[in-house]
C-alpha cells in the first residue's frame, strides 16, 4: 500500500459553475482573487501556512448562502462511552419508539442514558475506577453483564429480540430485520460506506481513524446540492482508506454537491478534478494563487510546487 500510487485523473468533471472570490486578504492572503469551482470534487494545495484554511474561510464568508455549506473539520465526532452508531446516526429513538408501540409503554423506558439504564453502571456497561497515578481502569459492569440495561427493561421484546439484542446486531442484520422502515433507511448510508458490519450499540472509541472519518460521512450521504469544505481529510488515515473514502466524494459529488479539500495528499490531489495552489511558500512568503486547474495541467505547470510529485509514479 506504502509503495502504491495512482495515475493522475483524466476524466475530469466539467465545473457546473464558478463562484468568483475576489480581493481576498485574510491573514497571509495577498489580496487575491480566485475562481472556485461548483459540482466537482477541488483540492486546495500548497506548503503549510501557504493560505489554505484562510481562503476557504474567505469563501464561507463571501458566499451569499452560508446555509448550504458543511465545514467538517478534523476534529472527533465526540467520541465517549456512550457514543455508538445507533446514536450517531439517530436511530436509537426509532428502534426506542418501536419498542414502546409494540410493549405499549414509554419510549424513554428503552434508553440506558436514562430510566432504562442499570442502576448499578448508569447504562454504561462497565465499572470505571480511577487510579492515583494511573490510567482507569474498566471492568465489565456484573449486575447487568455490560448490557447496559435493567431487568424490567430486558423483558420487553420486539419479534422475539429485547433492545439489548437489538442494539446488539450489525446495521446489516439491522436492516434486514427491520426492511422497509426508517430504521433501515437511516442504517443505509452507514452500509454504502462500507461500515454494515459494525454492531449499533458498539462504542465509537473502538474504531479506527478511517472508521471514524467514514462514520461522520455517512451523516451526509442523504445530502444534495451541499458545498462541503473538508480540512484534511486524509490526515492520520491508511492508504486503503483514503481510496475508500475519495469513493465516498465522488459518490457525493455525482449526487450533486461540490467538495473542497485541504489537501497535501498526493493520491487525494491526483483524484480531484479542479486544483487550486496557494504559495509558494508559507508564510510571509505565501499567500498568492499560484495555479488553478485540472491535476493534468499542474502536472505541466513549471511555476508549480505541487506539480512535481503529482508527476512522480
Amino acid at each position: 500500500m506504502l509503495s502504491a500510487t495512482s495515475a493522475i485523473k483524466e476524466q475530469v468533471r466539467a465545473p457546473k459553475d464558478f463562484f468568483l472570490l475576489e480581493n481576498a486578504n485574510l491573514h497571509n492572503l495577498k489580496n487575491v482573487s480566485v475562481k472556485l469551482p461548483l459540482g466537482v470534487m477541488c483540492g486546495i494545495a500548497g506548503v503549510a501556512g501557504s493560505g489554505k484554511s484562510s481562503l476557504m474561510e474567505c469563501f464561507r464568508n463571501a458566499y451569499p448562502h452560508p446555509e448550504h455549506i458543511v465545514y467538517i473539520s478534523q476534529k472527533s465526532i465526540g467520541i465517549s462511552l456512550r457514543s455508538t452508531p445507533a446514536t450517531y446516526l439517530d436511530v436509537a429513538d426509532d428502534i426506542r419508539k418501536l419498542f414502546a408501540k409494540t410493549n405499549k409503554t414509554k419510549a424513554d423506558l428503552f434508553s440506558f442514558n436514562g430510566k432504562g439504564g442499570c442502576p448499578v453502571c448508569q447504562g454504561k456497561g462497565v465499572i470505571v475506577n480511577d487510579m492515583a497515578f494511573m490510567d482507569a481502569i474498566e471492568t465489565t459492569c456484573e449486575a447487568c453483564g455490560g448490557l447496559r440495561y435493567s431487568p424490567e427493561v430486558l423483558s420487553y421484546k420486539v419479534n422475539d429480540l429485547n433492545i439489548a439484542e437489538v442494539m446488539d446486531l450489525t446495521a446489516n442484520k439491522a436492516s434486514e430485520l427491520f426492511a422497509g422502515s426508517v430504521i433501515a433507511e437511516k442504517l443505509e448510508p452507514l452500509r454504502k460506506v462500507g461500515l454494515g458490519y459494525l454492531h449499533l450499540n458498539q462504542s465509537l472509541s473502538t474504531l479506527s481513524g478511517g472508521e471514524l472519518q467514514r462514520i461522520k460521512l455517512a451523516s451526509y450521504l442523504r445530502d444534495a446540492g451541499k458545498i462541503f469544505i473538508m480540512d484534511e481529510p486524509s490526515d492520520g488515515l491508511h492508504a486503503g482508506d483514503i481510496r475508500r473514502i475519495l469513493n465516498l466524494f465522488d459518490t457525493m459529488v455525482d449526487a450533486g454537491n461540490t467538495i473542497f479539500l485541504i489537501e497535501h495528499n498526493i493520491e487525494m490531489l491526483k483524484s480531484c478534478d479542479w486544483l487550486i495552489e496557494l504559495g509558494p511558500g508559507g508564510g510571509a512568503m505565501g499567500g498568492d494563487i499560484i495555479f488553478e486547474g485540472t491535476p493534468k495541467a499542474m502536472a505541466e505547470d513549471k511555476g508549480s510546487v505541487t506539480g512535481p510529485y503529482l508527476r512522480v509514479n
